[in-house]
């Protein structure tokens, strides 16, 4: 079957013929995938970054977002039936018996480093014709869905996010909601739009902060959600402080250590910074250690980073798109740039970054 490899020895990025995938396991489902989302950590690994194929094998295939359909299940599978649409995760957990969260299914929280992840560390991803999973880490996908569901995968970026929110903010009589209180998100790619929306339906009013100038695409569909698109070149931090008032919650998702760290300086009292993006090897920048460390103190905040996601992230993803799908139909469709063949793969992955999400279809 045809599947899209990276070759780190190589330095190469190719079209193969990839072996079609068997059941094995009682708990196995065979699934036709239907499309793959293609993100920041595909062109990194294009860009030789990361990525690291399976053991004995030169390349490994790409793919961590994806959208596919049961055609085979195994004989104690119980969860699914052939035809139900289906999205995985992307982290597998440990071998090691000391490891309290792989052991309880919060490989996310891996504490040895030994994980694996499709697509990107030692087992291939989902940019192939089909592939096989155990069905404790898929998560169902309801019809209504099937247009947006590719979007999965970069929301419970966001939800997992939240959630370490209201488990910090649990210390104030906050509630699970953000009324009355602000967020800003630094960064207008798709995780950050998805990340506008999980924050607008809990209730926050939310800012995207983000370099490009005003109107483009990306500011038109954030400020038609309700929230407030703010490009960097035009409104510099300490305007961007006067426009912003007291921030309670900063959703970093731009992978920029300079912005970020300066934006941290604008985080209120008592509030949350989350970062979720990684950025590449760069020489050490300066920052205002003694400032930030003494608001960080004096204001009661919190930095939280996170990475990956769990069974719970992803259903509430699932559900998320269901509510954003309701209110803003069209942005959440406007997300997906475009859709692409296969056979597009090196334009998608070593080209231009172009778009918001762009997405290869490949059932």
């Amino acid at each position: 079957m045809k599947a899209v490899g990276v070759f780190p020895k190589k330095r190469a990025v190719d079209l193969i013929t990839h072996a079609p995938p068997q059941i094995h396991g009682p708990k196995q489902v065979k699934i036709c995938t239907i499309e793959v989302g293609v993100c920041g950590t595909d062109r990194e690994i294009c860009s030789f970054a990361y990525g690291t194929p399976p053991k004995g094998s030169d390349y490994l295939v790409l793919g961590h977002e994806a959208l596919g359909e049961v055609i085979e299940v195994g004989p104690e599978t119980r969860r699914f039936k052939v035809g139900d649409l289906v999205v995985p995760s992307v982290r597998r957990p440990c071998d090691h018996a000391t490891c309290a969260p792989c052991r309880v299914d919060r490989q996310d929280f891996c504490s040895t480093g030994d994980f694996t992840e499709r697509g990107i560390k030692m087992t291939h991803g989902y940019m192939t014709e089909f592939f096989v999973e155990e069905e404790k880490f898929l998560t169902p996908v309801p019809q209504e869905l099937r247009d947006v569901a590719v979007l999965v995968e970069p929301l419970t970026v966001a939800e997992k996010a939240l959630e370490q929110v209201w488990k910090v903010q649990d210390r104030l009589p906050w509630g699970n909601n953000g009324r009355d209180k602000t967020a800003v998100v630094l960064g207008a790619g798709p995780v950050g739009i998805l990340g506008a929306m999980a924050l607008l339906v809990r209730g926050f009013r939310t800012l995207v902060y983000s370099r490009s100038p005003a109107p483009n695409p990306k500011s038109e569909l954030v400020n038609s959600l309700g929230a407030k698109y703010v490009s960097s070149q035009a409104v510099p931090l300490e305007k961007f402080a006067l426009e912003s008032g007291p921030i309670d919650v900063v959703y970093e998702a731009v992978g920029v250590a300079s912005v970020s760290f300066e934006l941290l300086k604008l985080l209120g009292l008592n509030g949350v910074f989350v970062f979720t993006g990684i950025p590449p090897q760069k020489p050490a920048i300066p920052i205002e250690a003694d400032s930030l460390m003494r608001d960080i103190v004096l204001k009661n905040q919190v930095l939280v980073g996170t990475v990956n996601a769990d069974a719970g992230a992803f259903a509430a993803a699932i559900h998320d798109l269901g509510v954003f799908k309701q209110r803003w139909p069209d942005a959440l469709r406007a997300v997906i740039s475009e859709r692409f063949p296969m056979d597009a793969y090196r334009e998608l992955l070593v080209g231009k970054n172009t778009g918001i999400k762009n997405v290869i279809s490949i059932a």
